[in-house]
């Protein structure tokens, strides 16, 4: 085989290798910068359209309102361009697209940032101008496009493309109308690491671009789960998806429903679609076979070259590309061209194919690395290049790109760092002279899914004819696993041993030390004497299971206390025993974990148990005693109270608490004159406290006024009382009425306590309440009277707050809620149910004690 002369404009270097880098270098900028400016004057071509479709100007006129606005606001006139456009409606931007003036708006206005499809000015781009101006002038959408039609657009408009953004760009262009109804578009490709890099978008702006511009191979990724299992992942339940995945976009509920569907080129998953949407409404069967469809479209389209991640891009300007290579294969460059175009050239013809396919048919059956590498000469002789003629299938660059495809391509042109390093001077050589090269180990610094990562390798070439043979073996695979295997004993605070008792040879992993708290340095402890100093009571049990081991093999799988310099630790011990050919144990191997941390936790939690259920146990020993003394102290009657002239019902409900006891109460009595004394009140707080402190007001209140204290006399003592009890702290709310059934009417007084309710003619009012405040709150209080007269057919309702509070709830509402239930349950005739009226009042969940008094006077008196 020889060498293959090339010219300066074919190989595309210059004599000098570093200059190589540099021109290519170079190029990819011009490159980028007319991308760049491809792009901006295709956004300004936009606004303008839409300036002159909206106020009749000519282009000039529009170019120079644009510029006026960018310079007045001190902006420039690409920001100024998308703030125009970002005017557009939402409902006009969707449909295929909007046709003004001749200049095509793609659809929908990226976020800040975003530059945004480029509209018409993309070669392949389905207008559709007489659609356009349909739904301009009727505001309705158009007829959606049958499935082939669509089909066969998007495939004459991917036929063209230049990339993966610019595929992405053309799927939202065709998807953003009926049926599917796209508001963004993802493409990411799949690493040889099995991570994802964000190849193209269109349509979710710069910010989410920059977020999810590499993923890492972690759960809960619905596009990585639909690389890994070949399937359509369809997420139509933002609330149930976000259980499951990190959903894309800020919010997560931005995009309501979202598809992502698997694209295989060369029978291997090698990239993801997401098609993301507003559209709440789930994806159909038809628009889902449409997906589907549309991801083999777009295999045909990355088929020729490699899905390379989307350049990041700053307010518009594509950022850096990133390094990448490996030894002997080419760099992630970009996207490939096919064979024959400029970018890659042209395989050896002749013999040398003929050599190239003999050296490929033994490179297939290799299970390493390797690759067959053709120099490249400049007119002069010197080796300026090498083209890779065959490759091994294990032979893989950090593109992913593996075996035969790396075919064709050259090293420098991929992986310019190599010039004028140790291994390309040992290529130089072997070439000259046929020594074999064999270099040392070298690190070579990648990136992968975005982050810096060193490699180790050693590199071996031999010349065969005039070609080179390259081989190369990493070293990082044990060490990373080494390094792995490190960080999962120190994360799980374990350690591995082996005791060999045959040799009596002792291995334990660094990690032991440290969960044994000692020296690292020290010598490791034979197996009698492992696993230290064991507290006397769990010594026995210890010895037994290791004696059972080496007797009957029997596995130890124990927990044990030891003595340490930092006080007692818990350890997990599991250990197996290897036998021989005859069943004697010859090696004991396992590993010991410390769980003290987990033990603490454990003996804490059922230290708190206890506690609790001790606690427990003595509030229900509480609430009991508490309920039997309330009964006792408050009786409810079965049946209505006749007092004077009035009809009395009671109503008392505990709460549904079954460990605290309320302090409500009430009093209904004839009074010595034909006088009838009314009284409800509740006392703060729950529990055998609160009921002593009810019995003792009620019957305090009930004492004074009978014998013959005023109404406000009796409010002041009971104050003084609350304030030289035993609880200098205990509060309480009270109304207390003196009823005479000669002039029928009521005289009464409060102490804080919701008002009582009057219901006349099928109307139901609150008295207005005199001065009062709650009982217990200050040492002076005043207190004041009102009087209320009592017409046949009334009902008078006095209740405690039970009834009306509601957690989160303003007291309005509840008492609003009482004097309509009451309107409708209490009839002038007395007619009606307490049970009925408190059934429409309290929740499924009672949370307070209520207490209620009826007094009714018949309308026949």
């Amino acid at each position: 085989m020889t060498s293959e002369p090339v010219k300066d404009e074919d190989s595309g270097v210059a004599p000098d290798v570093v200059a190589l880098a540099k021109v290519v270098a170079a190029l990819r900028a011009e490159n980028e910068r007319l991308q760049h400016q491809a792009s901006t004057a295709a956004i300004l071509e936009r606004a303008k359209g839409l300036l002159m479709a909206r106020s009749g100007c000519s282009a000039a006129e529009a170019h120079e309102e644009l510029t006026r606005r960018a310079r007045a606001d001190g902006r420039t006139l690409t920001e100024e361009c998308w703030i125009v456009l970002g005017d557009i409606p939402r409902a006009a931007a969707h449909p295929p697209f909007l046709a003004v003036q001749g200049v095509t708006d793609g659809p929908g206005i990226p976020d800040q940032g975003s530059p945004g499809p480029p509209g018409s000015t993309r070669p392949g781009a389905a207008p559709a101008a007489g659609r356009a101006g349909q739904l301009l002038k009727s505001g309705t959408e158009p007829r959606p496009p049958s499935r082939p039609a669509l089909l066969g657009d998007l495939s004459r408009a991917l036929t063209g493309t230049t990339g993966p953004q610019d595929v992405a760009e053309r799927l939202l262009d065709h998807l953003a109308g009926p049926p599917v109804r796209a508001d963004a578009v993802l493409l990411f490709s799949r690493t040889v690491h099995d991570t994802l890099e964000l190849a193209g978008h269109a349509g979710a702006g710069a910010a989410v671009a920059a977020q999810w511009r590499s993923v890492p191979p972690v759960g809960g990724i619905a596009a990585l789960d639909a690389v890994r299992r070949g399937e359509a992942i369809w997420l139509e339940d933002p609330a149930q998806d976000a259980q499951r995945y990190h959903l894309i976009g800020q919010p997560s509920q931005k995009w309501r429903t979202r598809a992502w569907l698997p694209v295989t080129t060369g029978g291997r998953v090698t990239a993801a679609l997401g098609v993301l949407r507003t559209v709440e409404a789930p994806f159909g069967e038809d628009v889902r076979e449409l997906l589907r469809s549309v991801a083999r479209l777009c295999a045909g389209s990355l088929r020729a070259g490699y899905v390379r991640p989307a350049p990041f891009r700053l307010n518009g300007v594509p950022g850096p590309s990133r390094p990448s290579g490996r030894p002997g294969a080419p760099e992630a460059s970009g996207w490939c061209a096919p064979a024959g175009q400029t970018a890659r050239p042209g395989r050896p013809e002749g013999p040398e194919a003929g050599m190239a396919a003999l050296v490929q048919a033994v490179f297939d059956v290799l299970t390493g690395p390797a690759i067959l590498l053709t120099p490249l000469r400049s007119p002069a002789g010197d080796v300026e290049d090498f083209r890779i003629d065959a490759a091994a299938p294990q032979s893989v660059d950090i593109a992913g790109r593996r075996g035969r495809r790396l075919i064709g391509l050259r090293v420098l042109e991929c992986y310019p760092t190599v010039a004028g390093a140790d291994v390309w001077r040992g290529y130089l050589r072997t070439l000259t002279t046929g020594t074999p090269y064999e270099g040392d180990p070298f690190t070579y610094e990648e990136v992968t899914a975005g982050l810096p990562q060193c490699s180790v390798y050693s590199v071996r070439a031999v010349k065969l004819g005039d070609a080179l043979v390259v081989t190369w073996v990493g070293h990082d695979d044990v060490d990373r696993q080494q390094a792995l295997l490190a960080d999962l004993q120190r994360l799980g605070n374990l350690g591995w041993m082996d005791w060999h008792l045959v040799t009596g040879a002792i291995s334990w992993s660094p990690q032991v030390h440290a969960v044994l708290d000692r020296d690292p340095e020290s010598d490791p402890l034979p197996l009698d004497a492992f696993p230290g100093d064991v507290l006397p009571e769990d010594a026995p049990d210890f010895t037994r299971a290791l004696q059972d081991l080496l007797g009957a093999g029997t596995p130890v799988d124990r927990q044990v206390r030891i003595t340490t310099r930092g006080g007692v630790r818990h350890l997990r011990v599991v250990a197996e025993a290897v036998p021989d050919a005859h069943g004697t144990p010859v090696e004991v191997r396992g590993f010991v974990q410390d769980v003290t941390a987990q033990r603490t936790a454990e003996l804490a939690l059922t230290e708190t148990r206890q506690a609790a259920l001790a606690q427990r146990n003595v509030l229900q020993a509480e609430r009991a005693v508490a309920a039997r003394l309330q009964h006792a102290l408050l009786p409810l009657p079965g049946q209505s109270l006749n007092l004077g002239d009035l009809r009395v019902d009671v109503a008392y409900l505990p709460s549904h608490d079954d460990l605290n006891v309320g302090g409500d109460w009430y009093s209904a009595l004839e009074m010595p004159g034909d006088g009838v004394l009314f009284a409800v009140g509740d006392v703060a707080g729950h529990g055998i406290d609160a009921v002593a402190t009810m019995a003792q007001l009620r019957f305090t209140a009930k004492g004074m006024v009978v014998t013959g204290s005023s109404l406000t006399g009796a409010l002041h003592r009971l104050n003084t009382l609350l304030l030289h009890t035993r609880d200098h702290h205990a509060t309480a709310t009270l109304v207390l009425g003196r009823y005479d059934p000669a002039d029928r009417c009521l005289t009464w007084v409060q102490a804080g306590h919701p008002p009582p309710l009057l219901v006349r003619d099928g109307k139901a009012e609150f008295l207005s309440p005199p001065e009062g405040i709650l009982l217990g709150a200050t040492l002076r209080p005043s207190f004041g009277e009102a009087v209320c007269r009592i017409a046949p057919g009334d009902h008078l309702l006095l209740y405690t707050d039970g009834l009306v509070e509601r957690p989160g709830e303003h007291l309005d509402e509840g008492l609003a809620r009482l004097a309509r239930a009451a309107e409708t349950e209490l009839s002038t005739d007395g007619r009606g149910s307490l049970d009925t009226l408190l059934s429409r009042l309290l929740p499924d969940e009672q949370g307070d004690d209520v207490c209620l008094l009826d007094i009714h006077l018949p309308a026949s008196a």
